[in-house]
């Protein structure tokens, strides 16, 4: 059982439930003096602990920042396959290799070992329909970045996006396009904003340069940034837009679901108020040639406020656009209603896949 399953949730709320019945059971029960005490004030922290616990699981069944034992425990394996069909260790115990959804979609998981970073971590990959049956063909790629707490899981469980990924490519509201889902940290207790902390992780290196290095390397997908681009929810949609205006040489547009225009983390050097500051960047910086998407909802005023001042900001060259859902907050049902949107908005400038021959002679105009 894995520690975001239902089965661990209701293990741990039967526990939380059955230590306060057992310690009033025992309360006077407990006859030598010299130790009733210590008896007493041991069960209540018993009752605490137990209490916290069936929470944190809850919460974590929601999140599921947590998906490993291994997680858990701040272990985090090195090495492991590098290929769309190989096994990630992550707890010793083999990951879900593929699933084939019924749109035609499928997901892999893979393992990406940071040359640059140092990091190694898993990360799934959604495959479109027809990947297999055209080899020659070289797709567009998404990077998605989760919140934080949480991790891709989310994105594939939560918000159902090989589901969303089939019908919008289907309907042909989307080209097909290779989708990443890494992981943003190895230590699920620390959020790094997707940054590269003063002696922490690199984050930012891993999720612009050991992730494309990868898919590049092992996946069916074109080089040219103007096939590339970034989304994201809550910490990850401030990931999206802030390493797009970072690094335009790599991608070309960026999607930002209920997001925030600064780190809420201290990055070690100050960098959190200027480069890393999308204001201070939009202010103090040349605005890149790229595209950014921003949405959220009316009632989520942190998010409204920095779209707001985002977009007052916002000029050429980089081109902005801008989508508001009624009501709503930051929230699971808000992202999802926005999430076909943003990636229909995405596909349009990253364009279609194309043959193997024509990606090496033929440029892929920004639109």
């Amino acid at each position: 059982m894995s520690p975001d399953s239902q089965a661990v949730e209701l293990i741990a709320i039967v526990v939380a439930v059955l230590a306060p019945v057992v310690l009033g059971l025992g309360w006077s029960r407990v006859t030598r003096r010299w130790w009733r005490v210590p008896a007493r004030a041991g069960g209540a922290v018993l009752c605490l602990l137990t209490a916290v616990a069936a929470g944190g699981f809850a919460v974590n069944r929601q999140v599921e920042a947590y998906t490993t034992w291994s997680r858990v425990f701040g272990s985090n394996a090195e090495g492991g396959a590098a290929s769309p069909t190989g096994q990630q260790p992550d707890d010793g115990a083999p990951l879900p290799v593929t699933k084939t959804f019924s749109g035609g979609g499928r997901v892999v998981t893979v393992s990406v070992t940071g040359v640059a970073s140092g990091i190694t971590m898993p990360m799934y990959v959604y495959l479109p329909p027809g990947y297999d049956a055209h080899p020659a063909l070289r797709y567009p790629v998404i990077e998605a970045f989760h919140g934080a707490p949480g991790g891709p899981l989310f994105w594939l469980t939560k918000l159902g996006a090989p589901t969303v990924l089939d019908q919008e490519i289907d309907a042909g509201r989307m080209a097909p396009t290779v989708v990443l889902f890494p992981y943003q940290t190895p230590n699920p207790a620390l959020d790094t904003e997707c940054t590269n902390m003063l002696g922490g992780p690199q984050a930012e290196t891993y999720l612009t340069h050991d992730v494309p290095a990868f898919a590049a390397s092992h996946l069916h997908v074109r080089g040219d940034p103007d096939s590339w681009g970034l989304i994201g929810f809550s910490a990850g949609a401030y990931c999206a837009s802030d390493l797009l205006l970072r690094h335009p040489a790599q991608y070309a547009a960026g999607a930002s679901l209920s997001g925030y225009p600064n780190p809420g983390i201290r990055v070690g050097d100050g960098s959190e108020h200027t480069g890393y500051n999308e204001l201070w960047r939009l202010t103090h910086l040349p605005q890149p040639a790229v595209a950014l998407y921003l949405a959220c909802a009316e009632g989520d005023k942190y998010a409204l406020r920095g779209t707001q001042t985002i977009a007052q900001l916002a000029h050429a060259p980089l081109s902005l656009s801008t989508a508001y859902v009624h009501g709503g907050g930051h929230n699971t049902r808000t992202w999802h209603a926005m999430e076909a949107p943003a990636f229909d908005w995405l596909s349009t400038w990253l364009g279609q896949p194309y043959p193997v021959a024509a990606t090496a002679s033929t440029p892929a105009g920004r639109r």
